[in-house]
């Protein structure tokens, strides 16, 4: 397990406790913003790790939000 990853389940555990789906949206973006300059020089193994980072920050933010809707709509 590289630092990368540790960074990556750290940040995830703060998000999933914070329980805000646009922090979890805002990750996602950032995660494909850093990785696009990785790419153009050519360090593909991290870029692509950031890529799955990225999505797994966006089904977070999916999940959380349709919790957040089910138990608004519940009422």
């Amino acid at each position: 397990m590289k630092v990368q990853d540790i960074v990556f389940f750290a940040v995830f555990a703060f998000l999933v406790l914070k329980r805000n789906p646009s922090f979890a949206v805002v990750a996602g973006l950032t995660s494909l913003a850093i990785s696009i300059p990785l790419f153009a020089f050519w360090i593909f193994f991290t870029a692509e790790r950031l890529i799955y980072y990225a999505a797994g920050f966006f089904l977070l933010g999916i999940i959380l939000s349709l919790i957040k809707d089910f138990y608004e709509n519940r009422n």
